[in-house]
């Protein structure tokens, strides 16, 4: 059981991924990389006529969050080899379709229109419509093109960990989705005049919300063996204990804050259960 354990640590901590905010990115714009790294293996409006500014309640009262259940897909992507990256693009290229199918479905319950982000699966660093790329980040999405920049190394590909790399692309998706959705509208705008205290709790926000997201998407496949329980509950462990660490400012959450809202999206399974716009600031430390 001691080898089983240690095999399963190396795995997780070969795709357990957490956040960095790129702060090149500016407020006028919305353009910004968001970024992941691997690790060790959840008002009223404004007056827009008159100000311009796009209304709080795009966060806080979306369409999106009255949608019920994210629509299960049957989501398949097949095996993920090691030392292949042809079925890394493949399942990585699976997965995004999964990610389209559900989420176009939920936008057509909203009433919202839909469109489907790019995604380009890299091997070195690029620089991104966005800015450069962030110090070892795996994963990031720039919302200048609507294009998710996933990073494969040689440690993933020696070593592949399926429901890592899943949650991924399915946390960069989530940013997608507040991008099109109008969430992010605000969030740039609220950015604007803001203090380095209330920027960070905007950030907390706004990562909190993507990792729900993401783990909202992964509740449609629970149980299958892209995403066992165990190592699932692993996963959300490794986040309480670890998911702060390393990082100098708090603008991802604490790390029981990050597995609170990874447990809440994975057990409700709907989008309106990450509203952590109109959270309380106790939950979104």
């Amino acid at each position: 059981m001691a080898l089983v354990a240690a095999l399963l640590a190396l795995a997780l901590a070969a795709a357990g991924l957490v956040l960095v905010l790129a702060e090149v990115a500016t407020p006028s714009t919305g353009a910004g990389n968001e970024a992941q790294q691997v690790v060790s293996p959840p008002v009223k409006a404004a007056d827009t006529k008159r100000s311009g500014a796009p209304g709080k309640a795009l966060a806080t009262a979306n369409p999106l969050y009255k949608t019920g259940r994210l629509a299960d897909v049957n989501c398949s992507p097949g095996n993920l080899p090691a030392g292949s990256m042809t079925a890394y693009r493949r399942f990585l290229t699976r997965v995004t379709g999964c990610l389209n199918r559900a989420w176009g479905a939920q936008f057509r319950k909203a009433g919202l229109p839909f469109a489907k982000p790019r995604l380009r699966i890299i091997t070195t660093k690029v620089k991104t419509p966005c800015g450069s790329w962030n110090t070892g980040a795996d994963g990031v999405y720039c919302s200048t093109d609507r294009t998710m920049y996933l990073m494969i190394s040689r440690d993933q590909l020696r070593n592949p960990f399926p429901l890592g790399i899943t949650r991924l692309i399915a946390h960069e998706y989530g940013h997608h989705v507040q991008q099109i959705s109008g969430i992010w509208n605000y969030y740039w705008t609220a950015r604007m005049g803001a203090t380095k205290a209330q920027r960070l709790m905007l950030s907390r926000k706004s990562e909190l919300q993507a990792e729900c997201f993401s783990s909202v998407f992964m509740s449609t496949m629970q149980g299958t063996p892209l995403v066992a329980d165990g190592d699932w509950a692993y996963t959300v462990d490794w986040f309480r204990k670890n998911g702060a660490k390393g990082w100098p400012q708090n603008d991802h959450g604490k790390g029981p804050t990050q597995a609170a809202w990874m447990t809440r999206g994975f057990n409700r399974g709907t989008p309106g259960s990450c509203n952590t716009w109109a959270a309380s600031s106790r939950n979104v430390t």
